[in-house]
């Protein structure tokens, strides 16, 4: 292993820090990343939620300049293993910071409801399933709220690049196919996107009508990839990530594709595919 692998695992091993201070309602776990509650009323009326944002490690030191953005999808397994749902995250905060990575990262924790409410918040498309039943989408209220409400709170609180140029989004899971809906639909807002272990399987014919019909402008960025662990679970699944790859390079989307050696559906596997997702976003910036 060489010295900078040695570094690498040391960061992405090392313990994060929890809240250390409170500021103007805003609880700071970490110097770094600055943690509140909002609310999405069109979703779940005043019922508060976690909004995170990372600021990239030069942004005291350097004040004049301005930052692309990455929005994430399940913001409370981005950056503490504290918060995240099954006790680890994607070492979000760690990886950048040892990266020097010039990026700020806004994320927003999803409906943890029982009632599949993750699931509808995070679909474009209303699907029925053997083991959720029916499914109504709400994946486009949600992105409303993305792109009316918290990007404008974002830019006006922090130095970014509000551009589209500049503007990324990025999740895994059903907060994949958030990403390839958002990237395609609000292709207006959002040029590049990452797309993790996508849910495609939930309207297959929903998300090519999407790819098909959308105002996409040609060079747009996607990175998006599977475990290779995942495909011996839903061997269907090789074959529609084969079909919506050919979709996208059809719209002339510039897009990285990976099955993960090794890889499977969980926030570990894809913490490991940060070297390749975060340089496929900020590559030729």
């Amino acid at each position: 292993m060489s010295d900078r692998d040695n570094k690498l695992h040391f960061c992405q091993s090392c313990v994060r820090l929890d809240y250390t201070q409170s500021l103007t309602g805003l609880e700071v776990p970490d110097p770094m990343v600055i943690r509140w509650n909002v609310t999405i009323p069109e979703l779940t009326g005043q019922q508060p939620r976690t909004a995170y944002v990372y600021l990239p490690t030069c942004y005291d030191s350097q004040p004049e300049r301005r930052f692309p953005v990455l929005y994430m999808f399940d913001g409370h397994n981005v950056f503490f293993d504290s918060d995240a749902t099954y006790g680890k995250c994607w070492g979000m905060k760690e990886y950048l910071d040892y990266t020097d990575t010039p990026l700020i990262v806004a994320a927003v924790e999803c409906n943890h409801g029982a009632n599949n409410e993750r699931l509808s918040e995070y679909s474009p498309y209303d699907f029925r399933n053997p083991r959720f039943g029916k499914v109504k989408a709400a994946g486009r209220q949600t992105m409303e709220w993305f792109v009316n409400s918290f990007k404008p709170e974002i830019d006006r609180n922090y130095r970014t690049l509000p551009d589209r140029r500049h503007t990324f989004i990025a999740g895994s899971s059903m907060g994949g196919l958030m990403s390839l809906y958002a990237v395609t639909e609000y292709n207006r807002v959002f040029s590049r996107a990452a797309a993790l272990s996508p849910s495609l399987w939930v309207s297959p014919s929903g998300l090519a009508q999407t790819i098909a019909e959308a105002d996409i402008t040609a060079g747009s960025v996607v990175y998006m990839d599977y475990g290779a662990r995942e495909l011996s679970h839903h061997e269907a699944m090789r074959a529609e990530f084969g079909k919506v790859a050919n979709q996208l390079l059809m719209r002339r989307i510039l897009l990285t594709t990976r099955i993960v050696p090794g890889g499977e559906h969980c926030e570990a596997s894809w913490e490991r595919q940060l070297p390749f997702c975060i340089p496929a976003l900020m590559y030729g910036l």
